[in-house]
């Protein structure tokens, strides 16, 4: 076992490692990894071909509780978490089907209007909707449409977009963090533990919201003098009208009543029985049959790497989990903690928030979900409470820096593309400490609400 627990660390950390250098697409550098995994790990170091197939998880989807599960928590198990992936492949292909229709981009262009093109409005607008969006839609496709009308609207108005693109980008993470399906560490963490859209919003969403007022003047105080006097003097019949934006009316109204029906299964699915993971093939289905002169071009859209890229990281850390060794990082921070609720909770926050500043937070509240299961099991510890303060750390850590989540990168890219390249110290100056007076708010609202 020891020499499959080298490997399996060594394979982690290599596989990180390659991620950080951008040299090769993280789903190519995930894919590799689970395969030495499964021949060095599973084949060399363990001979145990039942830990592949325990890994894989196949037997999961067959199973009645993988598409209704009537509120019971699904069993524990290990490796690739497909219902994380039906999930998100069924948002993707709803998001692209909204984008076709040009709902997004409309949306934006009639909020900058409601505001009368106010560049100081516009900017306190475009965060409030960046947060509320990514409480549904996954925070990297919010960015993506929100920073490119960012970016048209600056070059009709004359302003620099940049400050508007961060404060954007921190308020996304911010949303995803209030619900199970804003963030993908948070569809990871009520996949593999049984949480609801509704537990979410009423723990880590009341934590988000009172972060939110914080987080709305700390930008409105900052930006204040760069976007107060903007845009005033421009000839507004200039700008398009937002129903230009519209390529399809019935798709667009399409679009609308299935996001609805998105978000009402999803606001209910604890009662109703129906998993995330059906509702997400579900929503899929309602969109290409709704749009059926785009689907090819909605399939054809759809994010792939983005879903081999979960198959392999949640492979490789099955790798850590069948060779013990994240048993063994949560009998260390217990030992570190000596079973002090306080200390283990304050660990699992800040170190998920250091760690998310700094590597992808997917992988690693991957990671860490089979850590937390084994400290609640040994110290008695909430695991509930746990999760939360999982789900902040890595949600709000990200936000850090620009390479702490994928919404960071494209809209760091966005801004590039447009001619305003944003650095490592205006982006941190502006967002870092933000994100370090977040998470001490919610590491006291956790402590004083579950401890």
């Amino acid at each position: 076992m020891l020499l499959a627990q080298i490997l399996s660390v060594t394979i982690f950390l290599a596989m990180f490692a390659l991620m950080v250098t951008e040299k090769i697409e993280r789903h190519l550098v995930t894919l590799g990894c689970a395969v030495l995994t499964a021949l060095l790990v599973f084949g060399l170091g363990m001979h145990s071909w039942d830990a592949i197939m325990e890994t894989l998880n196949i037997k999961t989807i067959m199973m009645k509780s993988f598409w209704y599960s009537a509120g019971d928590v699904p069993e524990n198990s290990t490796g690739i978490n497909w219902a994380t992936i039906f999930f998100i492949a069924g948002m993707m292909v709803m998001v692209e089907g909204m984008a076709a229709s040009g709902f997004f981009r409309w949306l934006c262009m009639r909020l900058a209007k409601l505001v009368h093109y106010r560049v100081i409005y516009i900017f306190v607008a475009f965060m409030l909707m960046s947060f509320a969006l990514s409480m549904f839609i996954d925070s990297i496709t919010v960015i993506l449409f929100l920073a490119a009308v960012t970016v048209e609207l600056s070059q009709l108005l004359e302003f620099n977009p940049v400050s508007m693109i961060l404060a954007e980008i921190f308020c996304a993470n911010l949303g995803g963090s209030a619900t199970m399906c804003g963030d993908p560490p948070n569809i990871i963490i009520g996949t593999s533990l049984g949480y609801s859209f509704g537990d979410f919003l009423k723990n880590t969403g009341n934590i988000a919201f009172i972060c939110l007022a914080f987080t709305l003047v700390y930008f409105i105080l900052i930006c204040r003098k760069e976007y107060i006097n903007a845009g005033k003097g421009i000839d507004y019949s200039k700008i398009p009208r937002p129903r230009t934006a519209i390529v399809s009316k019935g798709g667009f109204s399409n679009s609308c009543i299935i996001f609805s029906i998105a978000v009402v299964l999803l606001v209910t699915h604890a009662k109703t029985g129906l998993t995330v993971a059906s509702i997400g093939l579900g929503i899929a289905g309602l969109t290409l049959l709704a749009s059926p002169r785009y689907a090819t071009r909605i399939l054809k859209h759809v994010d792939y790497k983005t879903l081999l890229f979960f198959i392999g990281l949640f492979f490789v850390v099955g790798g850590l989990e069948q060779t013990g060794i994240l048993k063994l990082i949560a009998d260390l921070i217990g030992k570190v903690s000596e079973g002090n609720a306080y200390v283990m909770i304050a660990i699992i926050i800040w170190v998920s928030a250091l760690a998310s500043a700094f590597i992808d937070n997917i992988p690693f509240a991957a990671t860490m979900i089979p850590v937390i299961k084994s400290l609640s099991a040994t110290t008695g510890v909430s695991l509930e409470t746990m999760a939360w303060a999982l789900s902040m750390g890595t949600d709000i850590g990200g936000s850090g820096t620009p390479i702490g989540a994928s919404a960071n990168v494209v809209g760091t890219s966005v801004s590039a593309k447009s001619g305003h390249p944003v650095g490592w110290g205006r982006y941190c100056k502006l967002s870092a400490p933000a994100a370090v007076v977040v998470i001490a708010i919610s590491t006291i609202y956790i402590f004083v609400k579950y401890l």
